[in-house]
C-alpha cells in the first residue's frame, strides 16, 4: 500500500468481511448519542429521480468525529429493478481520511445499506419497543425483511415471525429462511392485517412511495407494539399512524426535507428523533399499553458509522484490490 492508493471493495468483498450484526449496531448506538448531543455533520441528503415513478438516487454525506470517519454514499433505488433481474438499492461509498481529506476507500453500498438498516431499526426497537417483545409482523421479504429480523434478534428473544409478501413465493422462501438461520418459528400470512395484529413488533419493508398505498388501517395495530417504517409510510394508513401514541424518526431534519419534496405529508407530529432518545433528552415507551413508531429514513451517518469497520477489517484479512488514485 502506498499513500497514492486506495481500496476497492466489490460488494462480494464487503460481504466476504463478515462484519457481525452485533458490532454494527454498537457503532450505530454511538453514532446516534453523538448526534443527539450535536456532535455530527449530516445535512439533509440531495437526491435526483431519473425516469418516472419512485426511482431516486442521493447524496449522502456525514462526518462522526468520535469514529473518526468522513465519507459519502451514492446510492440509487429503482423499484422496477426487480422486473429487470437487478437489485432495487445499488450504489457506492467513498471513505476519507478525516484528517486529510484523501479518498482511502470506495466500497459497494448494498451490504451496508441492509445491515446499517436493520441495526437502525433494533437500536429504536430499544427505546420504543417493550422489551419483552416477542412476535415479529414482517410485510415485505426482501433484503429489509433480513436484516431486520437479523438485527431485532439480536436484541430481543424472538420467538415468531409472521411474513406477509404480496408474492406469496417470496414469503414462503424467507419464512425457509429464516427457521433455518435464527431458528424462529416463522409463519406465512395471506392478508396485511394477520402481520400486523397480534404483533409486538411490525416491520414495513417494501418499496418507497411518494403516494402510500396505504394498506395498514386504523385498528390492525395492538396495543403496546412498536412499528418501524422502513419503507417511510407507504404502507400506512394516516388514521392507523395517528393511533400512535410516539410517531418518532431518525432524523428530523431529514425528514422534514423529505416533506417538501412530496413525501410524508399526513404523519402524526414527530415525537422525536432517535438522537434524542438514545441520550435520553426525550422519553421512549413509557408504558405497555403505548402504540410507538419511528420512520427510519436511512442515514449517511449509519454508513459512515459501518465503513471505517469494513475498510479496517479488510485491510487486515487482505480483502479488495488497490487502486491508484
Amino acid at each position: 500500500m502506498s499513500k497514492n492508493q486506495l481500496l476497492y471493495l466489490s460488494k462480494k468483498d464487503v460481504e466476504t468481511v463478515n462484519l457481525p450484526m452485533s458490532r454494527i449496531i454498537d457503532e450505530l448506538e454511538i453514532a446516534f448519542k453523538e448526534k443527539g448531543a450535536g456532535r455530527i455533520e449530516m445535512p439533509p441528503k440531495p437526491g435526483i429521480h431519473p425516469g418516472d415513478g419512485d426511482n431516486f438516487i442521493h447524496a449522502m454525506p456525514a462526518y462522526i468525529p468520535k469514529l473518526k470517519s468522513a465519507g459519502m454514499k451514492w446510492v440509487s433505488g429503482f423499484p422496477e429493478n426487480q422486473k429487470r433481474g437487478l437489485p432495487y438499492i445499488a450504489g457506492l461509498l467513498i471513505l476519507n481520511d478525516p484528517d486529510t481529506g484523501i479518498p482511502i476507500s470506495v466500497m459497494d453500498c448494498i451490504w451496508i445499506t441492509a445491515a446499517r438498516t436493520g441495526a437502525a431499526t433494533a437500536i429504536a426497537a430499544r427505546y420504543l419497543a417493550r422489551s419483552d417483545s416477542k412476535v415479529v409482523g414482517i410485510l415485505g421479504c426482501g433484503v429489509q425483511g433480513r436484516s431486520n429480523i437479523e438485527a431485532l434478534n439480536e436484541v430481543f428473544e424472538l420467538e415468531q415471525i409472521l411474513a406477509y409478501d404480496i408474492d406469496e413465493t417470496v414469503a414462503v422462501a424467507y419464512a425457509k429462511e429464516m427457521k433455518q438461520r435464527f431458528g424462529i418459528e416463522t409463519e406465512v400470512v395471506n392478508n396485511p392485517k394477520s402481520a400486523v395484529s397480534n404483533c409486538d413488533i411490525v416491520v414495513t419493508a417494501g418499496p418507497i412511495l411518494k403516494m402510500p398505498h396505504a394498506t395498514i388501517q386504523k385498528g390492525w395495530m395492538g396495543a403496546g407494539a412498536f412499528a418501524s417504517l422502513v419503507d417511510f409510510d407507504s404502507y400506512w394508513h394516516p388514521e392507523a399512524m395517528a393511533e400512535s401514541s410516539k410517531f418518532c424518526t431518525d432524523d428530523t431534519p431529514q425528514l422534514r426535507h423529505y416533506q417538501e419534496v412530496g413525501y410524508f405529508q399526513k404523519i402524526p407530529p414527530i415525537h422525536a428523533d432517535l438522537g434524542e432518545l438514545a441520550i435520553g433528552k426525550k422519553p421512549g415507551r413509557e408504558s405497555d399499553e403505548e402504540r410507538t413508531m419511528t420512520a427510519n429514513l436511512g442515514l449517511a451517518m449509519d454508513d459512515m458509522a459501518v465503513a471505517p469497520l469494513i475498510y479496517s477489517q479488510a485491510k487486515e484479512k487482505g480483502i479488495g484490490t488497490w487502486l491508484p488514485l
